[in-house]
């Protein structure tokens, strides 16, 4: 288990897909629940899709599908990156991403 002062490391994923249909976001929504949730030191997971609605300047709209994972510690985080579920995601999935960016960041 984390000491208490250890830092929970929040990992956010955010996919661009070349076919970013209905369908094909939806394929990838429902992967990343397949494979990426219940992990050991997870936190809280949640994945969803651009919200509507949000057309500030500083509102970033180039992407399709957003991962959210909080880990227990960055022990946790790093032992998901190994994990075949998450590397077995990744084979299945990747033809279909025109750009991923990923947001970690240490919180208490």
């Amino acid at each position: 288990m984390a000491a208490a002062t250890e830092a929970k490391i929040v990992h956010n994923v955010f996919f661009r897909l070349k076919d970013n249909s209905t369908e094909a976001t939806k394929k990838l929504v429902d992967a990343c629940k397949m494979y990426l949730d219940g992990h050991p030191g997870t936190v809280y997971f949640a994945v969803g899709t651009l919200a509507q609605g949000f057309q500030r300047d500083v509102n970033d709209r180039e992407w399709d599908v957003g991962l959210h994972v909080v880990f227990a510690n960055k022990a946790e985080h790093d032992r998901y990156q190994e994990d075949l579920r998450h590397t077995q995601f990744i084979e299945e999935n990747k033809a279909n991403w025109k750009k991923v960016r990923v947001f970690d960041s240490a919180v208490d």
